[in-house]
């Protein structure tokens, strides 16, 4: 191949190609390998998982982020592309055990809070940071605020990542930070945000840690957390 197979996997990143049955945006490439077939290939040639996850995966939703920012993609195009990253990671899971519990990164527990049944942005938000190198906790939807900080303190998470959609759920968010505090967990476990109600003076308000107000800030919101804890 004229082109490097880590570069093919951000190239099918960009384009939001699963797989070879899928259209990407330039014509002609049904058929050719997509994300999926390109990291089984990158791993069976003895590229190590690293690379692959973090020259591939990971830079292709970088790249994707930036087109988002600059109004070239839209959020179907995003949703797209973090779909075929979601094909690699599944390809790359078995090659990730082992490498220790928390991906590389940290652990974080993703939720829709109670009485929200929205989850795009934050499956969103699942993919991309599993990408990013975090081992992610998804509590899927309508999740109670006992019931989060239950699982963060079971698995020892270092960050609580809520997501709501309605004005009359957002507040739920609130109700977590304060069980942490009872539990005298707050010093340990950090908050991030976000949804299309919220805001960075929303979570101030709330005493949450951060704010992220799409999937990419999000993600760097979480490596600042995490950055934060470990220097404390």
């Amino acid at each position: 191949m004229s082109k490097d197979i880590v570069e093919m996997i951000v190239d099918n990143v960009l384009q939001g190609r699963r797989n070879k049955d899928d259209e990407g945006i330039e014509d002609g490439v049904v058929g050719q390998p997509g994300v999926a077939e390109l990291v089984e290939e990158a791993l069976e040639t003895g590229i190590e998982p690293d690379r692959i996850l973090l020259k591939g995966l990971s830079r292709g939703m970088e790249l994707v982020g930036a087109k988002y920012e600059s109004g070239e993609y839209f959020i179907p195009d995003m949703l797209t592309a973090a779909e075929a990253v979601e094909a690699g990671m599944k390809v790359m899971e078995p090659h990730l055990t082992g490498q220790g519990d928390n991906g590389g990164k940290g652990k974080i527990v993703l939720a829709t809070v109670e009485k929200d049944l929205h989850d795009i942005g934050k499956n969103l938000v699942a993919i991309m940071l599993k990408g990013a190198g975090f081992s992610v906790i998804d509590l899927g939807i309508d999740v109670p605020a006992a019931r989060i900080v239950e699982v963060a303190e079971d698995e020892d998470a270092q960050i609580i990542g809520l997501s709501a959609l309605l004005n009359t759920t957002m507040k739920n968010m609130e109700e977590v930070v304060t069980q942490l505090e009872q539990k005298g967990l707050r010093n340990r476990v950090k908050v991030l945000i976000g949804g299309a109600p919220t805001s960075g003076d929303f979570a101030r308000q709330i005493g949450a840690d951060s704010y992220g107000k799409d999937a990419f800030a999000a993600i760097r919101e979480a490596e600042k957390l995490l950055k934060a804890g470990g220097d404390s």
